[in-house]
């Protein structure tokens, strides 16, 4: 058997890469009694028929990583967060909401404020103070910097990666600059998935011509925060993190008990109150219980 990586899926047909072509696959039954849906992203082990060396049967999944929900994806290893440095300007509380996400989903996160040729003076090294004591990587990019653009090549190589951020960060252009025809593809794949029921609940991952893959992940922008209650919010900021082992109560929520070192961190600039207002904001909406 061959080994290789589920790219498409249509119809009950599966679009298998297996490194120098692509093979067109039909599942065994036996996926459908073990409740077993395959997804691009997912490896595999296929059989190619006699009659066609193009055409085969995938005989085994093997265990996933991961699984995001929208679009389907198993496997992804990065989440590669596009926000423009301005026009429009950074929604920081829904960066830090993609952030978890990526935790939740055992993603590593890579921050990219794209327009940078717009960044005013200082407007870089005030972003970057934001996530202070992160430890998340941030960059800026831009499409007319060519070393930015390779920068990012280097960062999605040899990664099943996807990407996320809000609409007009210019996240097609610039990834048309690292992958040209990129959003060619994905932009279709991305209506498809909005129409809804006559079409395939599949996305499609995108082989890039430097190694890896990438695909866009339209609906990942507005997911809920699930799974997390008001005790561990906290876990999700690292910096957080960092810094609560003093607090006087160890259930301690760094809201409004006394004596808190989180608090302290905060005022003495060692955690960002952009930051720590916006664990703030989601802390109130986890125990008042509304979505989010």
């Amino acid at each position: 058997m061959i080994e290789g990586i589920i790219t498409k899926g249509v119809g009950g047909n599966y679009y298998v890469d297996i490194g120098n072509r692509i093979v067109e696959c039909r599942a065994r039954g036996l996926f459908r009694l073990k409740n077993i849906k395959p997804l691009v992203g997912d490896l595999c082990l296929i059989r190619i028929t006699e009659e066609d060396e193009n055409a085969g049967y995938i005989e085994e999944i093997k265990e996933r990583t991961n699984e995001i929900k929208r679009p389907p994806v198993a496997n992804a290893q990065q989440l590669l967060i596009i926000f423009a440095v301005k026009n429009p300007e950074p929604n920081f509380l829904l960066l830090d909401k993609l952030l978890i996400a990526a935790e939740l989903n055992n993603l590593k996160p890579v921050i990219c404020f794209n327009k940078a040729d717009l960044a005013e003076e200082g407007q870089k090294e005030d972003i970057q103070s934001i996530f202070k004591n992160t430890g998340y990587k941030i960059i800026f990019t831009s499409k007319y910097n060519d070393d930015s653009i390779q920068e990012i090549k280097n960062i999605l190589k040899d990664k099943l990666n996807v990407f996320s951020g809000p609409s007009g960060a210019g996240k097609s252009s610039m990834m048309n600059a690292v992958q040209p025809g990129f959003y060619l593809q994905t932009g279709e794949i991305s209506e498809k998935l909005k129409r809804g029921k006559h079409t395939t609940r599949h996305a499609e991952i995108f082989k890039l011509s430097f190694g890896g893959y990438a695909v866009d992940t339209p609906g990942f922008s507005s997911f809920e925060i699930e799974g997390i209650d008001e005790y561990t919010l906290k876990n999700y900021y690292p910096e957080i993190v960092k810094y609560d082992e003093g607090c006087k109560f160890l259930d301690c929520l760094h809201y409004k008990e006394p004596d808190c070192v989180i608090k302290e961190a905060v005022s003495d600039n060692l955690i960002s109150k952009i930051r720590y207002n916006n664990y703030i904001k989601l802390l109130e909406h986890i125990k008042s219980s509304k979505p989010y």
